[in-house]
C-alpha cells in the first residue's frame, strides 16, 4: 500500500465496512441501519474532501489528485463481496455508491475546470436534474448535479429544502452525496467504523 492509500483511504478500510454491514442485522426501514450508511457514505466523502483540500492547498498537483481520486474511486465502487448471498447488504452498499457517484464525478470535474459557472440558484439546477431524470434524460439531470457538486466544492452552501418537493430518486441520491461531500469539507473528522 501506498503512502497516499494510507492517507487518503484504504482497501480494508472498505472492506472493514463491508465486513461490519455483512454482520448487521439490517433493517432498510429502520433508522439503525439508515444511520450506518451515512456513516459509510461520510467515510468515503471525507476521503474525497482530504484530496480535494490537499490539492487546494498545493500539496497535491492535478495530476497527483486525480490518481489519488480514481484510487479512491476504485475501491469505494468495485462490486461488494459478500461471503453468502445477502440482499440487504446489496441493497445497503449499492445506495451508497449511488450517491457518490455524482460526488466522484464532481470532484474531478472540479480538479480539471474548477467550480461550473452557474446562471441560476443551486437550487433551480437541482430542480432542472429531478425535471430530466423524470424525462428519462440521465446525463442532463447528471450533468446539472456534478455543476452544483463543482459548486458545492468550491464552498458554496447547499440548501436541501429543495428536495421537499422531488420525488425519490437518482436526483435525489445525488444530492444526498453532495451533501455528504459537503460535510466532509467542513468537517472532515473520519467516522469511527465501530461506534
Amino acid at each position: 500500500m501506498t503512502e497516499a492509500e494510507e492517507r487518503y483511504y484504504s482497501p480494508e478500510r472498505w472492506q472493514n465496512w463491508l465486513t461490519r454491514v455483512e454482520e448487521e442485522d439490517l433493517d432498510l426501514e429502520s433508522e439503525e441501519t439508515g444511520r450506518l450508511l451515512m456513516n459509510i457514505q461520510n467515510d468515503a466523502a471525507i476521503a474525497l474532501a482530504k484530496i480535494l483540500t490537499a490539492h487546494d492547498d498545493d500539496t497535491l498537483d492535478e495530476e497527483e489528485a486525480l490518481d489519488e481520486l480514481a484510487t479512491v474511486h476504485d475501491i469505494v465502487m468495485a462490486e461488494p463481496e459478500f461471503e453468502s448471498e445477502n440482499e440487504e447488504a446489496e441493497i445497503l452498499i449499492g445506495s451508497v455508491q449511488t450517491s457518490l457517484s455524482c460526488a466522484f464525478f464532481a470532484a474531478e470535474e472540479y480538479l480539471v475546470a474548477g467550480p461550473s459557472d452557474l446562471e441560476d440558484e443551486m437550487s433551480a439546477y437541482i430542480i432542472a436534474a429531478a425535471d430530466a431524470e423524470e424525462a428519462d434524460d440521465l446525463d442532463a439531470a447528471l450533468g446539472y448535479i456534478v455543476q452544483v457538486g463543482t459548486n458545492v466544492i468550491a464552498g458554496e452552501e447547499l440548501d436541501l429544502d429543495v428536495l421537499e418537493d422531488i420525488e425519490f430518486g437518482l436526483v435525489t441520491e445525488w444530492v444526498d452525496g453532495i451533501e455528504s461531500l459537503q460535510s466532509g469539507l467542513a468537517e472532515p473528522e473520519v467516522v469511527e467504523e465501530e461506534d
